[in-house]
């Protein structure tokens, strides 16, 4: 990574081929829904004032490439301006490509995340002490789990061992049974975008990035699109006790999305998102790099499996929701001292990638830090009927 992404970084590796919705913030306008094209931005806010409106439109991606808009800019141009410490308020800057939609949350659905989840039980989120806690689950268990399926009998078995590890049952039950482990991990509008700054709590001693792909997910139950996303993890609090999850998670931008919107049709669908190879990069300012990848066909709950549990009969989301389907990173290489494992640094650089929805890049800082969150959906509405949008 180096330098500062690009256009040509942070776009797919077809470029523009695809159907790609985005937001931009259009200074004296406010939030702009946007198609990326080869020669830059359009806002199609008077076709499409809100992604929500987009993605609950028969055939989005179709419905897309048909809208007509202004150009706004060059993607190059908008991107440059989006980083905060470098922007120009009176231009317009990237935004996450989504909005009305309920930002949820898929965790523990790759047998990698819940040993690691089993081991921030077993040792209250001390790091410290989960070197010790590792070496002795890979003892138990061994080293080839990533085939285990939730709900059936080889999970059972696996979920007996791991009752002499940890003297609390929560992750095992959600990564060995059939209920999904699902979660709101923001609220609506509340989302970060690509070059935008990503918060830690400040309080946070061991933390690190969840790289994960999102499904955009419509009132009906149709996924729709997909993108990417950074459900940063603070490993201390949650293992703590599960019932710090809103304290882990719904923190001033934690959680970020983008770069943009891959709407579903007939070239990039739900099988290549049960494909996807996802990438991690960390960058720190100390000179410290990281890097890893994963398979999403690692995954043990299906993408599809996930949003039935998500919304139902049982469960509606009139404006859609927007659904991490959850990650197995979780880096364990010491960063300072040893015995410590990873966590983030102050001023990290990270970057998750995938060839069909490009890449999301965010700098780490604490979340007071970061921008605060102060435009919400009033304001989001206010400014649509101002335009004449609604």
């Amino acid at each position: 990574m180096n330098q500062w992404p690009d256009a040509s970084t942070i776009l797919p590796a077809d470029g523009t081929a695809g159907a790609l919705a985005g937001r931009v913030w259009r200074p004296g306008l406010g939030p702009s829904v946007v198609a990326v094209r080869e020669d830059g931005l359009h806002d199609v806010t008077a076709a499409f004032p809100t992604v929500r409106d987009l993605c609950e439109s028969p055939d989005p991606a179709a419905r897309l490439r048909a809208a007509h808009g202004e150009r706004i800019a060059g993607l190059d141009e908008v991107l440059a301006n989006t980083p905060v410490d470098d922007r120009d308020p009176r231009r317009p800057w990237l935004l996450a490509p989504v909005d009305l939609q309920a930002v949820k949350a898929a965790g523990v659905t790759f047998v990698v995340s819940m040993l690691e989840r089993v081991i921030e039980e077993r040792v209250r989120g001390d790091a410290a002490g989960a070197a010790e806690a590792r070496e002795s689950i890979r003892r138990l268990v061994g080293d080839d789990v990533a085939a285990l399926r939730p709900g059936s009998e080889e999970a059972a078995a696996l979920k007996e061992i791991l009752s002499f590890l940890s003297d609390t049952a929560h992750s095992r039950e959600v990564g060995t049974g059939p209920a999904a482990y699902i979660f709101t991990t923001a609220p609506d509008v509340a989302a970060v975008g690509v070059g935008a700054d990503a918060g830690v709590h400040p309080a946070s001693r061991w933390n690190n990035p969840e790289p994960e792909v999102a499904l955009a997910v419509s009132s009906t139950g149709a996924a729709v699109g997909a993108t990417l996303g950074n459900d940063v993890n603070l490993r201390d609090v949650e293992g703590r006790s599960a019932l710090l999850l809103p304290q882990a998670k719904d923190n001033n931008a934690s959680a970020a999305l983008g770069p943009f919107l891959r709407l579903f049709d007939a070239d990039f669908g739900i099988d290549d998102v049960r494909r996807a190879t996802v990438t991690l990069t960390v960058e720190g300012a100390d000179g410290y790099r990281l890097g890893a990848e994963s398979s999403m066909a690692a995954i043990s709950r299906d993408p599809l499996d996930l949003v039935a549990q998500l919304l139902g009969p049982h469960h509606q989301y009139p404006d859609g929701a927007v659904l991490y389907l959850g990650t197995m990173f979780a880096p364990v290489e010491d960063r300072d001292a040893p015995g410590q494992g990873f966590t983030h640094h102050d001023g990290d650089l990270v970057a998750i990638a995938t060839p069909g929805l490009g890449t999301l890049v965010n700098r780490i800082r604490a979340s007071d830090a970061c921008a605060p969150w102060t435009f919400g959906i009033a304001d989001l509405m206010r400014s649509l009927v101002a335009r004449g949008a609604l």
